[in-house]
């Protein structure tokens, strides 16, 4: 039965092995380099004193494509594997009738599915954690320079890095063989399995993740970091408006400005101070008096910024988390398969 599940599935195999080793090649060529590129820009501008931010920018900038298409590559695997290897592992079989000879030799319903599930299975998960793994590890440097715009902890990121691409190719690979045993028809199989686990990816960042551990929630002082920009109507009143506060590495959640009470306020701060500067910023002493004033007033009127984040020390504990509730749910859909092919299907 192993031998007869290897024949029908080394074709598949034989494309997905050469795909992973281009990417690993790909990966291996540029790591070493990217990541030398990426230390000494660190040491020169921390020599240089004047902050690295500006080398972070530059350093994203020239890697941003592979960045984003190993990414991409790695977040669309799983979905991939759901719907080639899941969908039509035993509806092609249904199809054509071909189970219906296994049964009838000496092979048991338990052990023909058992074999299909477990070797094709296992193969899924392992090169879903392959690419994720080299991914990750090339990606390492950038997703640092990156950590303001693309924090790991981020719904984009987090699926991309680590092992919960594991998970997700054992929910996606069980999904379509379950969605495929019940429909019978390997394109509606393919349609509903693609539907039902993008659904579910998009429900997860959205619903579950953010409960699994406690939210941390602070409250900080406004400053020019988090200051977007300054204007003057008509009234003379200053309006200072507030942007999203940067939690590095972390997910940010929610920010918002609340009064002295800690009652939630629009994120535009009105401020009557004289001093304060008026119109559209402009670089230069007189411009960073007035914005001085400005915060000095709002914290006088007893501003703050709070924000509720999950901070980026718990991506692994995440990562152990979500992995475990996509392997729980794959899982279930496979003892599902196991009794719907015993007392279901003919």
């Amino acid at each position: 039965m192993i031998w007869l599940t290897w024949r029908q599935f080394r074709a598949a195999a034989a494309m997905m092995s050469a795909a992973l080793a281009a990417l690993v090649a790909f990966l291996g060529l540029t790591g070493p380099r990217l990541a030398e590129d990426y230390s000494t820009g660190i040491a020169d501008c921390a020599a240089a004193g004047g902050g690295c931010s500006e080398f972070l920018q530059q350093f994203f900038n020239d890697y941003q494509d592979p960045f984003l298409a190993v990414t991409a590559v790695v977040l669309v695997l799983p979905a991939l594997i759901g719907l080639f290897w899941g969908a039509p592992l035993i509806t092609r079989e249904l199809e054509a009738g071909t189970h219906r000879l296994v049964w009838n030799q000496s092979v048991t319903r338990g052990r023909w599915l058992a074999v299909k599930l477990g070797l094709t299975g296992l193969t899924a998960m392992t090169a879903a954690g392959l690419g994720s793994l080299a991914v990750t590890w090339w990606a390492s440097p950038i997703d640092e320079a990156a950590a303001n715009e693309f924090p790991r902890m981020g719904p984009l990121l987090f699926g991309a890095r680590g092992i919960v691409p594991i998970g997700y190719a054992a929910f996606a690979f069980a999904l379509g063989v379950t969605v495929g045993m019940l429909v019978r028809r390997t394109l509606a199989a393919m349609a509903i399995t693609l539907a039902v686990f993008v659904a579910v990816q998009i429900a997860m960042p959205l619903l579950v993740r953010p409960h699994l551990l406690p939210l941390t929630r602070s409250t900080t002082e406004i400053t020019a970091s988090n200051v977007d920009g300054v204007t003057a109507p008509a009234n003379g009143t200053t309006i200072v408006r507030v942007t999203a506060a940067d939690n590095t590495g972390g997910w940010l959640l929610s920010s918002h400005t609340v009064d002295a009470s800690g009652h939630a306020v629009a994120d535009t701060i009105p401020v009557s101070t004289p001093s304060c500067v008026l119109g559209a910023p402009e670089p230069g002493a007189a411009w960073s008096r007035g914005l001085s004033a400005c915060l000095a007033e709002i914290k006088r009127l007893g501003y703050r910024q709070q924000v509720t984040y999950h901070p980026s020390s718990r991506f692994w504990p995440f990562q152990w988390y979500e992995t475990g509730i996509y392997t729980a749910l794959a899982l279930g859909l496979s003892g599902f398969c196991f009794w719907w092919i015993r007392r279901r299907l003919s």
